[in-house]
């Protein structure tokens, strides 16, 4: 996902850097002073006290900020408050992504809606490159209402998002049958909140009122417990690797996600016949 300036659970209490080398990981809950830049937006962007940061969106621009690490497997939480009100026409996007034409990326987005309309959490998973692996859930609270925490598991053998503890997708790597699966290259954490009433809801049939601007979303409690990529070496490595390194989903587990899937899930590009005349995408045999 690339935007341009111009477009696009832990519930830890009193933040302070905390940077810990166990097994092999680095155990992050973080000043966002020192884990993060804001990269764009002119001012929209705030970081204040170092627990809180707040994306900003008006007519003019939205905002954006990045990681200062780049990550090769982890699992990271982030607590998001989303825009309240009529927050149609905007997108708040937090995700993995790589650089380069052949890029990976793992994605959030936050699809806004009219007031008392549900938010739509849109999830995508892109390898060298290629995405259009598309999910999309109602949320089963109010995410405007307060802050609820949003995981990335990233391990070789899956990429799970979860919402508060409970997943709702699961990416198995299928790279046994030909499918591309993100593990060669490392990652930066981003986001941003930008307008795209040309599609986000309802296929843009529906405007940004900018009378609400400015839209603003907010963040805290980052917390990553990662391997970190610096000069070409992941401090991961070793016999002691972390548990969350080999971690598939346990039979509660499994039981939560098919509940958020079978109550919430929306669209899944696998059951989309008409968009796969000639067969599903391999993948969707494993799912």
């Amino acid at each position: 996902m690339v935007f341009s300036s111009s477009s696009s659970s832990s519930g830890l209490p009193g933040f302070y850097l905390v940077l810990l080398f166990l097994v092999g990981t680095s155990i992050v809950s973080a000043d966002f002073y020192n884990e993060f830049d804001i990269t764009w937006g002119n001012g929209r962007g705030k970081i204040l006290n170092g627990d809180l940061l707040t994306l900003s969106l008006d007519n003019s621009s939205g905002s954006g900020f990045e990681s200062r690490n780049e990550y090769m497997f982890g699992k990271i939480d982030m607590q998001l408050k989303l825009v309240a009100g009529n927050s149609a026409g905007t997108v708040t996007a937090y995700y993995l992504s790589s650089k380069g034409s052949n890029w990976d990326e793992i994605d959030f987005e936050f699809l806004g809606n009219l007031s008392g309309d549900p938010y739509i959490l849109h999830t995508n998973v892109f390898s060298q490159g290629k995405g259009n692996r598309e999910q999309q859930f109602y949320l089963w609270f109010d995410p405007t209402a307060d802050f609820h925490t949003y995981s990335i598991l990233w391990n070789p053998k899956s990429i799970v998002f979860s919402v508060d503890g409970t997943p709702i997708r699961e990416f198995k790597n299928a790279e046994s049958i030909g499918v591309p699966f993100p593990k060669d290259q490392p990652m930066r954490i981003h986001s941003s909140l930008w307008n795209a009433d040309d599609w986000a809801t309802r296929g843009g049939l529906v405007k940004t009122d900018w009378s609400k601007a400015p839209f603003t979303a907010s963040y805290r409690n980052f917390k990553a417990d990662a391997c970190v990529v610096s000069s070409g070496k992941s401090s991961c490595g070793g016999s002691d690797n972390p548990a969350w390194l080999s971690e598939e989903l346990d039979n509660t587990k499994q039981e939560r996600l098919r509940w958020a899937q079978k109550n919430y899930m929306i669209y899944n590009y696998c059951s989309d016949s008409k968009r796969f005349p000639q067969g599903f995408p391999p993948e969707c045999k494993s799912a």
